[in-house]
């Protein structure tokens, strides 16, 4: 007994690494611990250039190869059958709206939904804005982009991603629009890392449009970059009007107010495509 447990001493210690990585990576992904320093930018010797030499931790960064975001092109994808459509079932459930320093976000108190990947759970955490968007369909950039996180029980992440286009307002982000201007008050006030309670928060309006979605292996678009997060970017593009755009820059500083990471090659990946409507 005492022998077997010994064997499975390295394979113990290599899981526990794992799930610990991750647990880092999930705690840096699109959120930062408040009251601490933002340690890069996307401007200047601190822009995503040299994310991979500002910290140790972060030097997935520049020596990753399965690195977020990438250009979709559509002819390119991989329809795989064996794709299911995206599961969510997001319930209401008590938001802060967040001011990460590099990003506005909502985070949830409590259980907020899930979504199924394969069989198997990721509970829904958080979601941030980026403006532009980071992921480009065939060179297009969008005006914005939303990333719904998920975190399974051993520490996976897996990645909803909305891109927006200007146009008409975008209902959910309207519910909270009036709190947006008291985060930007508070960052003019001197308090960047901001946290105001929104109350219960209907997240049905997340779930529309999933007929069509693309599936790849990627990383975290934020230091410390830490790779095999599950993307599924939506293939519906949703609207966004300039107001909100603007809304959702407001309380962040001038290297913070365009914090979308440049494309990253694919270097060999696949993406795939699940179409609901495909022959």
């Amino acid at each position: 007994m005492r022998a077997h447990l010994q064997n499975m001493a390295p394979q113990l210690s290599s899981f526990i690494s794992i799930a610990l990585l991750f647990a880092v990576a999930f705690a840096n992904f699109g959120q930062q611990a408040h009251g601490s320093v933002v340690e890069f930018s996307y401007a200047g010797l601190r822009g995503p250039a040299n994310w991979g030499n500002l910290n140790p931790k972060f030097s997935t960064c520049s020596s990753g190869k399965l690195q977020s975001p990438i250009n979709i092109i559509k002819n390119e994808a991989v329809e795989n059958k064996s794709l299911t459509p995206l599961t969510r079932v997001y319930k209401r459930g008590n938001a802060i709206l967040v001011n990460n320093g590099f990003n506005i976000g909502l985070r949830y108190e409590g259980n907020c939904g899930v979504l199924i990947v394969d069989g198997k759970n990721y509970t829904f955490k958080q979601m941030h804005w980026h403006s532009p968007s980071e992921h480009h369909i065939d060179g297009v950039q969008y005006a914005a982009e939303l990333h719904l996180v998920h975190l399974s029980d051993s520490g996976a992440i897996a990645v909803v991603s909305m891109l927006y286009e200007l146009g008409d307002a975008d209902p959910f982000i309207s519910k909270i629009t009036n709190k947006l201007g008291d985060l930007a008050k508070d960052a003019y006030a001197g308090n960047e890392e901001a946290h105001i309670p929104i109350g219960p928060l209907d997240n049905k309006l997340l779930r529309k449009n999933t007929r069509k979605y693309y599936r790849y292996i990627g990383s975290i678009t934020s230091p410390p970059c830490t790779e095999n997060v599950i993307w599924n970017v939506l293939g519906k593009v949703r609207t966004i009007s300039k107001e909100q755009v603007e809304a959702l820059k407001a309380p962040l500083g001038a290297d913070y107010k365009q914090n979308s990471r440049p494309l990253q090659s694919l270097n060999g990946r696949k993406v795939e495509l699940y179409n609901e409507f495909s022959d």
